[in-house]
């Protein structure tokens, strides 16, 4: 009913405007395709709701967790290397592949670390990192540039 009603008053509108709106209306049909009720309709769109790809973090931005295993993968077809990878038990319970970036680490079983979201692309079911210079996994030595990424003080 007040889909009719708001439908009745745009009519009206336009009526009562005369040939200039005639106008207006005839031009946003040809061009652009649009109908009286898309020019009626009061409501705005509704946003998308943004979805979290790492979804084990449960909506927190980190989250502590217990290294299980450390190892090695080789990354997807046109890359070759040797990746380092820790298999970890986040504190919700959850154990997930997580990427150590930075060159060398003294990751051991039952290190505590902290994790991040953000994925890896050449190592398929890798969505998250390690946080450098927390915990039990220290700064990368001698770093340069990019220190706030891998935990290096300025020396």
């Amino acid at each position: 009913m007040v889909e009719s009603n708001s439908f009745e008053n745009c009519r009206v509108f336009y009526v009562h405007q005369g040939f200039k709106s005639l106008f207006i209306l005839l031009f946003l049909f040809y061009f652009f395709m649009i109908t009286l009720n898309t020019l009626c309709k009061k409501q705005q769109r509704k946003k998308k709701k943004f979805k979290s790809k790492a979804i084990d973090l449960m909506g927190k931005p980190q989250v502590k967790g217990i290294c299980v295993k450390v190892f090695t993968k080789t990354p997807k077809k046109p890359n070759s290397a040797i990746r380092k990878v820790a298999k970890i038990k986040f504190s919700t319970g959850k154990r997930k592949d997580v990427y150590i970036p930075g060159i060398g680490h003294q990751l051991q079983n039952y290190s505590v670390v902290l994790v991040r979201g953000g994925r890896v692309p050449d190592l398929p079911g890798v969505k998250y990192h390690l946080i450098r210079g927390k915990y039990d996994l220290l700064g990368v030595k001698n770093r340069k540039s990019s220190r706030s990424l891998y935990g290096t003080k300025k020396k």
